[in-house]
């Protein structure tokens, strides 16, 4: 049998990932990258994009879960390639998460996933959910 946690502990603990988000001198950011995903952390592949969180990132959890603020678009893409992952920094580059990204089943939406140097990029939505199975 798997393990539930009641919404007050779950809201608490994705809390935290906002907080982490928000610290350092500014608006954290999201950095979109191309090929495989590293270990948690580890070394990026090619930097496709970045975009800059509102500050605050994230309005509090609720109901387990935690929707972005919104997202400042990159108005001209770093290199072209195919989005499959991304990663979470503060404003000061110190690492926060890794997470999926792509068009449709990933932790990060995006407008598309094929993505083209000097292109204006578009986050959908970002949504981090904290579930009891």
């Amino acid at each position: 049998m798997a393990i539930g946690f009641p919404a007050s502990l779950r809201n608490a603990r994705l809390d935290e990932i906002k907080t982490a988000v928000d610290a350092g001198t500014g608006a954290g950011k999201i950095r979109v990258y191309n090929g495989t995903r590293p270990a948690t952390g580890g070394t990026a592949t090619t930097l496709l994009f970045e975009t800059t969180f509102s500050d605050p990132s994230f309005p509090a959890a609720s109901a387990g879960v935690l929707t972005a603020s919104s997202i400042t678009a990159d108005s001209s893409a770093n290199a072209t390639g195919t989005a499959t992952w991304g990663r979470v920094v503060d404003s000061d580059d110190n690492f926060i998460m890794d997470f999926s990204a792509g068009e449709s089943g990933a932790d990060l939406i995006l407008v598309t996933a094929d993505i083209v140097a000097g292109t204006e990029q578009t986050i959908t939505s970002f949504v981090i959910t904290d579930g009891n199975p």
